[in-house]
């Protein structure tokens, strides 16, 4: 029989105009974008449907507007009939907290807080240890590796992979000058393009340590319940299990890389022939037939193709 997963973006998805169709649409998305300007105290919807796109792209308001937007286009999904019962669920980095919504793990609202409160200390850490993020396309992850290893040596710096997000394709990051050597040495060992990415954090590596703390408390303040569907996290690559293994993640997540390739390779191994990504865009449905060819991806972040699915 087939096995569905669903996955969810993290950041990078975001676009000015997302989950506006589909709010217009279902009353279900619409009532769950007012849910989010309630909680926040301001107008996220408007941020997420109009722009300004310099205020999306901040981090403090990307997170909750992804977030939010994957909700809002699952609860859609749901009102209108959508009985797939997913075998799994996965979310690449942010992603990972709509997994767990969905799931029936974390409430929308407590959800909510936690991305805010996870945006404002990211970009908080930022500001403490700046550094950056660069994609490196085309070698072997252990060559790049070997890079980063090289690089932090000759620097005195960190730089390490933050996502392996499917063959071929990974994003390191660390400071700044650890960084820059570490794209010469990949452009050096043939890489075909190494992209700097216009961020100023330093995501998924020990430069998000500085609030790790902070977060923590956050984390065990928000009220959690065991999964109902398996959701597989990013830094084992297997289901989590526990209340606490799934506190632990969200904390560690910070500064461990995204383990993309092995989760989607899991989920493969257990059977699961397709995924339907929740959320704007559709980056996970361009990795997931690189990381597994068999595997088939559907991406659902608009009113057509939600209505495709039926």
């Amino acid at each position: 029989m087939d096995k569905t997963a669903l996955v969810f973006p993290g950041q990078g998805s975001q676009v000015v105009g997302m989950g506006r169709d589909v709010a217009q649409a279902y009353p279900a998305a619409r009532e769950t974008f007012a849910e989010a300007d309630a909680v926040l105290g301001f107008a996220l919807s408007r941020m997420c449907f109009e722009g300004p796109e310099e205020a999306l792209q901040d981090t403090y308001n990307t997170q909750p507007a992804i977030f939010t937007t994957s909700i809002a286009i699952l609860r859609a999904l749901q009102s209108a009939g959508f009985a797939v019962q997913p075998a799994f669920l996965a979310g690449h980095s942010l992603g990972e907290y709509s997994a767990l919504v969905a799931s029936g793990a974390l409430a929308f609202t407590d959800g909510l807080r936690l991305v805010r409160e996870r945006g404002r200390l990211m970009k908080l850490a930022g500001e403490r240890n700046p550094g950056g993020m660069a994609a490196v396309l085309k070698l072997e992850d252990q060559t790049v590796e070997e890079i980063c290893r090289q690089a932090s040596a000759e620097t005195g710096r960190i730089v390490q992979i933050a996502n392996y997000n499917a063959p071929g394709q990974v994003v390191i990051s660390g400071h700044n000058e650890a960084l820059e050597r570490a794209i010469q040495l990949a452009e050096a060992a043939g890489a075909r393009r190494v992209i700097r990415l216009a961020v100023s954090i330093a995501s998924h590596s020990p430069l998000m340590a500085s609030v790790t703390d902070e977060f923590r408390q956050v984390v065990w303040d928000t009220p959690l319940q065991m999964p109902q569907v398996a959701v597989v996290g990013n830094v084992t690559a297997r289901p989590l299990t526990s209340v606490e293994e799934i506190r632990e993640e969200m904390v560690r997540q910070l500064t461990s890389s995204v383990r993309w390739v092995e989760s989607i390779g899991y989920m493969a191994s257990q059977g699961v022939d397709h995924c339907i990504e929740i959320g704007p865009k559709d980056v996970l449905t361009g990795l997931i037939p690189r990381i597994h060819p068999g595997m088939k991806a559907t991406a659902c972040g608009t009113l057509a193709a939600l209505q495709a699915l039926f």
